[in-house]
């Protein structure tokens, strides 16, 4: 089951002709990252500045389909395709209307903000994760 939420196509977030400025996206993944974790109970908040954790991004891949225009409701659907030991792959569609206008696939890892090294989820995070998790048949 995706984790699914919406945001506006904010006027600040469009070139000068009203379309989604793609750079834009990447700041809305963040959003649509942050409230999945809160969805489960634990906030970046408490992540980073009470478990001195990270989660850098290792690898991502975007694909565009269609333009987005200000005043677009986008419609976000979160997947979890893998939780490993201390990494996680991420597919988001983002679609306006019901139709895909881009795809994020990427795989972040669980790190210490102390040493920048990578760690096992905690408990808690994997079984919150769980939740979302929908792997792709192959």
């Amino acid at each position: 089951m995706p984790f699914e939420i919406s945001k506006p196509m904010r006027f600040g977030d469009c070139d000068l002709t009203g379309i989604a400025y793609h750079p834009a996206y990447l700041s809305m993944l963040v959003d649509v990252n942050e409230a999945m974790f809160a969805s489960i109970g634990i906030t970046w908040k408490e992540i980073m500045l009470e478990r001195n954790l990270g989660m850098p991004v290792l690898k991502m891949n975007i694909e565009f389909y269609k333009p987005a225009f200000y005043g677009d409701m986008l419609d976000f659907s979160m997947h979890i395709r893998r939780i490993g030991n201390s990494s996680m792959d991420l597919e988001t569609i983002a679609r306006v209307k019901g139709e895909a206008i881009w795809k994020v696939s990427e795989r972040v890892v669980l790190t210490s903000t102390d040493t920048h090294k990578s760690l096992p989820w905690p408990d808690d995070m994997r079984q919150g994760l769980q939740r979302y998790l929908d792997p792709v048949e192959e």
